[in-house]
């Protein structure tokens, strides 16, 4: 099964649950696993939260969401900069009431995360995410 969608959404924190929907429902009609439904909820949840909260102020956040067989893919971008010497295998930040969890988590839970290179005013996060809990070995 393939399903491909974007979606345009303000930099307001609500359209992070919108994102969250989207997924989810798209997610229904795949054979995908309980936990890697999970997973992918964090995951969208984690990547447009930063996307709203580090996006320049009149920036959307654009999501879009394929899904092809056994693979999720998640891109979320918007316009603004990657974050300098922050990557995706850092460690989690303490106390917890300190924030930076975001990619860390994205790291943990992705089977691959990757800010894309793109244009110097843009930042584009890809995910994947296999849906099923076997996977095919590595050749």
């Amino acid at each position: 099964m393939r399903i491909a969608l974007t979606l345009s959404l303000p930099r307001q924190p609500s359209s992070v649950t919108r994102a969250r929907h989207v997924l989810t429902t798209l997610l229904s009609l795949t054979g995908a696993s309980e936990e890697a439904r999970g997973h992918l909820a964090v995951l969208i949840t984690e990547a447009c939260a930063n996307a709203v909260l580090h996006a320049d102020s009149d920036s959307a956040v654009d999501v879009t969401i394929a899904i092809d067989d056994d693979v999720c893919r998640i891109e979320v971008g918007n316009r603004g900069s990657t974050p300098d010497g922050v990557g995706l295998d850092a460690e989690l930040p303490g106390p917890l009431t300190v924030g930076g969890r975001g990619l860390p988590l994205i790291a943990a839970l992705a089977d691959g995360a990757d800010f894309v290179p793109g244009p110097p005013d843009r930042v584009l996060l890809r995910i994947t995410k296999h849906l099923t809990d076997v996977r095919a070995p590595a050749h």
